[in-house]
C-alpha cells in the first residue's frame, strides 16, 4: 500500500462522497481505500498517448496530488489519440491543455506540472516527491532513465508501450520483489531500429487501452488490492484481439537492481542508447548540417541532392521542395539512382533514419554526405512554421 500520508487522517466531504460512491461500494475499495487514494500522489511523464487515460482516470478516481512531465505543445497530429487535448488546444503547452482538462474532471485533484522534458539532471528530484511513477512516453532513453531513478528511490515504475495495434504493460517494482526494465531488456536496441509512433503509425485507441491498464496498475497499487504485474508483462494485440502473459524474472547480474549494481546514479541515457546529441546553429558538425544552414544553402541555389528517407505516406504530409524520396528500407536497392560524385544531404522526420541512410551511403562508398540534424521536425519547429506537424 502507498501514501504520501497517514490516510487516516484524511477526510472526505461530502460531495466527495458523492463523486466515489462506486468505489465507496466496492468492498475491495470502500473508504478506506478511498482515503488512501487521496493520500496518494503519482507522476505521469508525458501527457501525449498513453499519459492522456493515465491522468485522465487518476483525476477521475481522485487521487490527491497529481504530477505531470511535458515540454511539448499541441499539434493536429496528436488529436488522434491524445484525448486530453482538443482542437481548440492547438499550438497551447501540453500541460496547460492538460490541467484545464483534469481539474474540469476533479477539482478536488492536485496537478502539479513540471514543463521540462524528463532528463538526468532533473528526474530524480521530480520523482522523489512522489509514491508512483508513470512512464508514458515513447523513447528508448527515458524509459531507461524513469527505470533506474524509480530503483534509486525504490518507487515503482508503471511500464507501457505502444507501436501500430500492439502494446504491452508491466509493474517494476525491484523493492517489492519483482524486476526492473533492464532485467528484461539489458541492451537497447540499435538507435532508430526499432520506429517510433510517428514512423510505424499506432491505432488511435490502443493507447487508451493501455493507458488504462497502466492507472490501473496504479490504483491497485496504492489501495493494496489485487495483484499487480509485478514480474508479469502483458502483451495486447488489438488487430486480433489476443491477450499474452509473459513472466519477468530478476537478474542477479542487473547493472541497476542486481546484487553487485555498477550503476548507483543517473547517466547519459542518450548515449547509452545510441542517440546523437542534439546542435544547433550554422554548421552542426562533421557530416551533419543544421535545418538553418540547410535553409541558407538551398536559398543560395547550391548544388546537392536533397535525399529524404521517410515513408511515403510521411512525405504525403509535408516535404521540402525539391528533395528527392527514398524510404530507408529501399535504398539500398535504389543506390543507381544516386550520383556518387555528387553531395546528398538525407533527412528524416528527426535525423535518426537520415543517420543511419549516411552509414549505409558511405558503405556502399559514396563520399559527400550530409545529415541534417533534427530532421523534418526541426525544419517545420525552425525555418518553415506554416508546415504541417505529425
Amino acid at each position: 500500500m502507498i501514501g504520501s500520508e497517514p490516510f487516516e487522517s484524511v477526510e472526505l466531504s461530502s460531495d466527495e462522497l458523492a463523486r466515489y460512491a462506486r468505489h465507496l461500494a466496492l468492498p475491495e475499495v470502500g473508504l478506506e481505500g478511498q482515503r488512501r487514494i487521496k493520500s496518494a500522489s503519482v507522476l505521469c511523464i508525458g501527457t501525449g498517448g498513453l499519459g492522456s487515460p493515465i491522468a485522465l482516470y487518476l483525476a477521475a478516481a481522485g487521487v490527491g496530488r497529481i504530477g505531470l512531465v511535458d515540454a511539448d505543445t499541441v499539434d493536429l497530429s496528436n488529436l488522434q489519440r491524445q484525448i486530453l487535448h482538443g482542437t481548440k488546444d492547438i499550438g497551447r503547452k501540453k500541460l496547460a491543455s492538460a490541467r484545464d482538462r483534469l481539474l474540469d474532471v476533479n477539482p478536488k485533484v492536485q496537478v502539479v506540472l513540471h514543463e521540462v522534458y524528463f532528463r538526468a539532471e532533473n528526474a530524480m528530484t521530480i520523482a522523489q516527491d512522489y509514491d508512483v511513477v508513470i512512464d508514458g512516453t515513447d523513447n528508448f532513453p527515458t524509459r531507461y532513465l524513469s527505470n533506474d531513478v524509480c530503483v534509486f528511490l525504490r518507487k515503482p515504475n508503471i511500464y507501457g508501450s505502444i507501436l501500430r495495434f500492439e502494446g504491452q504493460c508491466s509493474v517494476f517494482a525491484p523493492h517489492l520483489g519483482g524486476p526492473c526494465y533492464r532485467c528484461m531488456l539489458p541492451d537497447p536496441p540499435p538507435a532508430g531500429a526499432v520506429p517510433d509512433c510517428a514512423q510505424g503509425g499506432v491505432l488511435g485507441v490502443l493507447p487508451g487501452m493501455i493507458g488504462v491498464m497502466q492507472a490501473i496498475e496504479a490504483i491497485k497499487l496504492i489501495v493494496g488490492m489485487g495483484e499487480p504485474l509485478v514480474g508479469r508483462l502483458v502483451h495486447v494485440d488489438a488487430l486480433n484481439f489476443k491477450f499474452r502473459e509473459f513472466k519477468l524474472r530478476k537478474d542477479p547480474k542487473c547493472p541497476v537492481c542486481g546484487e553487485h549494481p555498477s550503476i548507483t546514479a543517473p547517466i547519459d541515457y542518450d548515449r547509452f542508447c545510441g542517440v546523437p546529441a542534439p546542435k544547433s546553429g550554422g554548421d552542426a558538425g562533421e557530416g551533419t548540417l543544421s535545418v538553418t544552414a540547410l535553409k541558407r544553402r538551398l536559398d543560395a541555389g547550391e548544388k546537392f541532392l536533397l535525399l529524404d528517407v521517410r515513408e511515403p505516406f510521411e512525405w504525403d504530409i509535408c516535404h521540402i521542395p525539391g528533395a528527392k524520396l527514398i524510404p530507408l528500407g529501399e535504398l539500398s536497392a535504389r543506390l543507381g539512382e544516386l550520383d556518387r560524385a555528387g553531395e546528398i544531404v538525407l533527412i528524416c522526420k528527426s535525423g535518426m533514419r537520415s543517420g543511419r541512410a549516411l552509414h549505409l551511403l558511405r558503405e556502399a562508398g559514396f563520399g559527400s554526405l550530409r545529415n541534417v540534424q533534427g530532421g523534418i521536425a526541426a525544419w517545420a519547429r525552425e525555418v518553415d512554421k506554416a508546415m504541417l506537424r505529425y
